[in-house]
C-alpha cells in the first residue's frame, strides 16, 4: 500500500492512495489541472483512478468532484446527504457515476475495503476513512470535530494515518480570527489541535508513521505541528507533513 497527499488544507484537499491494484482518490478539494499535475509528479496518471470517496460537503473537499466525474470518467462515492448538500451550496454541475455509502459502513472496490467512520464535523454527514488490503489498514482522518468516542481505538488499529492536526491553541487565541471563528475551530463540531493529534497517536503502538494534516494557515506552522507532537510522542515515529501546495513524498504501508 502506498499513499501521497496531492495537497491539504482550507484551500483544497485530496490525498491518493494504492492498494492491491486499485488506486483512490479522498476529496476532490483541487481542480482537474491541479490534479493532473500532482499525481503525474509523483508517477501517476489521474486517468487510473478508479474512484473519488468524498468525506463531506464543504467546498475545500468536494468542489471539483463533478471535474473529476465528467472530465475523466471517475465514479464518485459519496453518501446521500452530502452530495443533496453539496449541490445546494456548489456549482457541482451534472454526475453522472455516483454512487452512495453510508458514513457508518463500507466501501468494496476491487477486493479494496474503505471502511467509513462518522464524525462530528460541522457537515451535514462527515466522514472519516480506514482503507484496509492485503493486511494493512491506513487511516485518512481529518475534519473530524472532536476526539470522539472509538477513534483512539480506531487509529490504534492502523499501519498509518493521515492525521488532521490543524492548529496550534496559543496562535489560536492569539491569532486574527473573529472571535465566532475561533470558537467554531476549537468547539465540538471543529478541529483537533496539534496537542489533540499528538494525543492520540501517543495512544498507538502499532504506527509505522502519521502524516499531518489539514493544518492551518493562519493558526498552525510545520515546525509548531511538528514540535508539539515532538514533545508529547517522544522521537520514535516518523512525522511527515501534508503541504496546503505541494504534493507530499510517497509512503508506504
Amino acid at each position: 500500500m502506498l499513499a501521497f497527499s496531492l495537497q491539504s488544507g482550507s484551500n483544497g484537499n485530496c490525498i491518493f492512495v494504492e492498494t492491491g491494484g486499485i488506486k483512490l482518490l479522498f476529496d476532490a478539494g483541487i481542480n482537474g489541472v491541479q490534479a493532473e499535475k500532482k499525481l503525474a509528479s509523483r508517477g501517476r496518471s489521474i486517468g487510473e483512478i478508479d474512484a473519488v470517496i468524498i468525506s463531506h460537503d464543504h467546498a475545500d473537499h468536494v468542489r471539483y468532484a463533478g471535474i473529476f466525474q465528467r472530465k475523466y470518467g471517475i465514479p464518485v462515492y459519496i453518501t446521500e446527504k452530502t452530495l443533496e448538500t453539496a449541490s445546494k451550496r456548489l456549482p457541482l454541475g451534472r454526475l453522472n457515476d455516483v454512487r452512495h455509502f453510508s458514513s457508518e459502513g463500507r466501501i468494496e472496490i476491487g477486493g479494496v475495503t474503505v471502511h467509513s467512520l462518522p464524525t462530528p464535523h460541522d457537515s451535514e454527514d462527515s466522514s472519516a476513512f480506514i482503507v484496509e488490503s492485503e493486511g494493512r489498514r491506513l487511516g485518512v482522518m481529518t475534519d473530524l470535530g472532536h476526539v470522539f468516542e472509538g477513534l483512539s481505538d480506531a487509529i490504534s488499529s492502523l499501519d498509518a494515518v493521515f492525521l488532521e492536526s490543524n492548529y496550534d491553541p496559543d496562535m489560536l487565541a492569539k491569532g486574527p480570527y473573529t472571535a465566532h471563528l475561533k470558537k467554531r475551530i476549537k468547539g465540538p463540531e471543529g478541529h483537533l489541535s496539534n496537542i489533540e493529534a499528538a494525543e492520540l497517536l501517543a495512544s498507538s503502538e502499532n504506527l509505522r508513521w502519521a502524516c499531518l494534516c489539514h493544518l492551518s494557515e493562519q493558526n498552525n506552522r510545520a515546525s509548531v505541528a511538528v514540535a508539539t507532537h515532538r514533545r508529547i510522542i517522544g522521537s520514535g515515529l516518523p512525522l511527515y507533513i501534508a503541504s496546503r501546495y505541494a504534493p507530499s513524498d510517497i509512503l508506504t504501508v
